[in-house]
């Protein structure tokens, strides 16, 4: 089995919040700010793979987060509680 060296996330803006999406895992965090939703999705990947068998999923023990952003060019990139 060939391992990736990223868990793959997907941050999208909400009505109040930044929410992330992991792509190859059951890992679904928010956060009131990108800086926040960024150490939410780091923390919950971490607790996720704790004491799992990181390999089984494909992945190596400690796996880097490649996070992209989904911003509609029409609107403003914050959530509405911030405008």
């Amino acid at each position: 089995m060939r391992l990736q060296h990223t868990v793959k996330a997907v941050v999208q803006t909400g009505d109040t919040h930044f929410v992330a999406e992991c792509v190859e895992i059951a890992v679904v965090t928010q956060g009131r700010t990108l800086d926040e939703t960024m150490a939410n999705l780091q923390e919950a990947v971490a607790l996720h793979l704790e004491g799992e068998d990181s390999e089984a999923q494909g992945l190596p023990p400690n796996p880097t987060i490649l996070v992209t952003t989904g911003l509609d060019p029409a609107h403003d990139w914050a959530p509405a509680a911030f405008r």
